[in-house]
């Protein structure tokens, strides 16, 4: 009797066992696929796309400087000094999107805030363009290069000691916001399209092909992401927020399908609502993109038009993968002998502009 119920006992352990291990696996072999994917989305490296590149030679009078600095991993990043003049009473750090190489799409803002009284200091991130880096490494990469970056232009002597303040877009919007956790002494920040955590970029854009998956897989994106960064990782928006005195702008569209505005405005404006430091610019209908572009400047609709008739004269199938490669250069010489680059690098919306500069302005005033 006694043999049997111990017989019975081993057998419940092992099977106990075999179950355990069974759900270790499970768990294991899940943060590995979430890892995965996680890597194959944000530890790239970027090129901005020659043919649509911007150039100083496309804004008068815009002066550039550049500069090489390390970040953490001894990496070094490409940074640029923009100016027009003198007069300068502040400093524009601007922290670019993500996944189309540096902040070379940024020039135009560059040059805006150039022309009306600041500096303006533009860096490619880890990997992207000019800066080094065999990838991104993941969204916490971007808060540490602009850590970095602040503190290069503090401590660059070439630089005048100027109130900063600070410019992102989408990644660069997270990026501007937790980045006042190490540098309070930021004045005013402009976040367009961004979001609150790191892990939430993951989210919004994995939403359209993982559907309600994609809230198994967050959990354990944020582990990953903390053994990767530590500190950084744990970083969100609120907490820059709340560890300085800066003024902040939000800058969102309800119509973002890159960054649901659920992540962003949404959420600060429930709760910041009555904080005087907030100010909050919601549209309904400019996207993610051209957030801050001027809606009534037709000039990428009708080139796209015409891209679009062109494509139709190709006497072979673009999509065809032998004819990738022969693609990739009739695409590139078309855009390249089409594009009026006067143009297509003056699309702001400088209405909007305006009043990021009163923004700016104020907060220097007030300080």
């Amino acid at each position: 009797m006694k043999k049997a119920k111990s017989k019975k006992k081993i057998i419940f352990i092992v099977l106990l066992c075999l179950i355990f291990s069974i759900i270790v696996f499970m768990i294991v072999g899940w943060w590995g696929f979430c890892a995965k994917m996680y890597d194959e989305n944000f530890n790239i490296s970027g090129k901005s796309y020659e043919p649509l590149m911007l150039h100083i030679g496309d804004f008068d009078s815009l002066e550039c400087t550049e500069y090489s600095f390390p970040s953490d991993k001894g990496q070094m990043l490409a940074g640029y000094l923009y100016s027009i003049g003198d007069n300068q009473h502040g400093i524009v750090i601007i922290a670019h999107g993500f996944g189309d190489g540096g902040h070379n799409s940024y020039m135009d803002v560059a040059d805006y805030f150039a022309r009306n009284g600041y500096y303006v200091f533009a860096y490619d991130a880890t990997a992207m363009d000019k800066s080094e880096g065999e990838g991104l490494g993941g969204v916490p990469q971007g808060v540490i290069d602009l850590d970095y970056v602040i503190s290069f232009v503090e401590s660059n002597n070439d630089i005048p000691d100027l109130p900063i303040v600070l410019f992102g877009h989408s990644w660069g919007g997270y990026c501007v916001s937790a980045v006042l956790t190490y540098h309070p002494e930021v004045k005013a920040v402009i976040e367009c399209s961004g979001f609150n955590s790191s892990s939430e970029m993951f989210e919004s854009g994995g939403k359209s092909q993982a559907g309600d998956g994609i809230y198994a897989m967050t959990p354990f994106v944020k582990l990953h992401e903390f053994f990767k960064f530590g500190k950084y990782a744990k970083n969100t928006a609120m907490d820059g927020f709340e560890s300085t005195d800066a003024v902040i702008m939000i800058v969102h569209s309800a119509d973002d399908d890159v960054i649901g505005i659920e992540y962003g405005l949404d959420k600060y404006y429930e709760k910041y609502k009555d904080d005087s430091r907030f100010t909050f610019i919601r549209f309904e209908d400019r996207g993610h993109n051209e957030v801050f572009n001027d809606p009534s400047n037709t000039y990428k609709d009708e080139f796209d038009a015409e891209f679009d008739k062109w494509l139709e004269t190709l006497d072979y199938n673009y999509n065809a993968e032998e004819n990738k490669d022969r693609f990739i250069k009739d695409k590139a010489d078309y855009i390249t002998e089409n594009l009026d680059h006067e143009k297509w690098s003056h699309r702001l919306d400088e209405d909007l502009f305006a009043r990021f500069l009163d923004f700016y302005e104020q907060a220097i005033k007030g300080a």
